[in-house]
């Protein structure tokens, strides 16, 4: 049984948390397949995965795209704590990798979770005009302004999770990027941290 961490701010339904440990069992038994997680995080995939993907999610009435899902990292954790807040959350995951987009929609159907999945490379969907963006381990930060601005509302704010060298990535965007951000330590990573952008322009 999933159990959330003292920090998570949220109420979380014994439903809501049923479907997040389906949802990691569904992780590990397809990470035996196909590289959705590292091998090496399996035994603490509940902490090093989920509830760290956990962070991100905020009550949101609007789309949102969670950009190179891969594994559903954040976006179907989101999701799934959306639909048990009865949020009226309009979640696409964008994956240009068949056997992962496959393994999105298993996720969508066997948990009975809204979902759309997307199988086409962010520069080549169709700009999805989202309230929020959100990636995790994707690409440098001035990399997932690019996908970004393509795929988010005028309003929207960009929401990523970043690792220890984020300070570095930050200094390196602003040379092409103008932007404002609020930064929030990790939860799981002393080193890592979550950034929320918004007002994205080039430079």
């Amino acid at each position: 049984m999933m159990h959330p961490p003292d920090w998570f701010a949220h109420d979380v339904s014994r439903e809501t948390l049923d479907k997040l440990s389906a949802y990691h069992d569904l992780l590990i038994k397809w990470t035996g397949k196909i590289n959705l997680i590292a091998k090496s995080t399996i035994d603490d995939a509940a902490h090093r995965h989920i509830w760290d993907s956990a962070q991100v999610y905020q009550p949101v009435a609007g789309k949102w795209a969670d950009l190179g899902s891969g594994g559903g990292l954040p976006g179907v954790v989101v999701a799934i704590l959306a639909a048990g807040q009865g949020d009226a959350i309009n979640m696409t995951l964008v994956e240009s990798d068949q056997r992962k987009a496959t393994f999105l929609r298993t996720c969508a159907r066997t948990l009975d979770v809204p979902m759309t999945v997307i199988a086409q490379r962010i520069e080549q969907a169709e700009p999805q005009g989202a309230d929020v963006i959100s990636a995790r381990a994707l690409a440098t930060l001035s990399d997932l302004l690019g996908h970004s601005q393509r795929h988010i509302a005028p309003s929207g704010t960009a929401v990523f999770m970043k690792g220890g060298k984020w300070a570095s990535e930050m200094e390196e965007a602003r040379k092409n990027w103008r932007f404002s951000y609020d930064v929030t330590a990790s939860k799981t990573n002393p080193d890592a941290a979550i950034l929320r952008i918004r007002d994205i322009e080039r430079a």
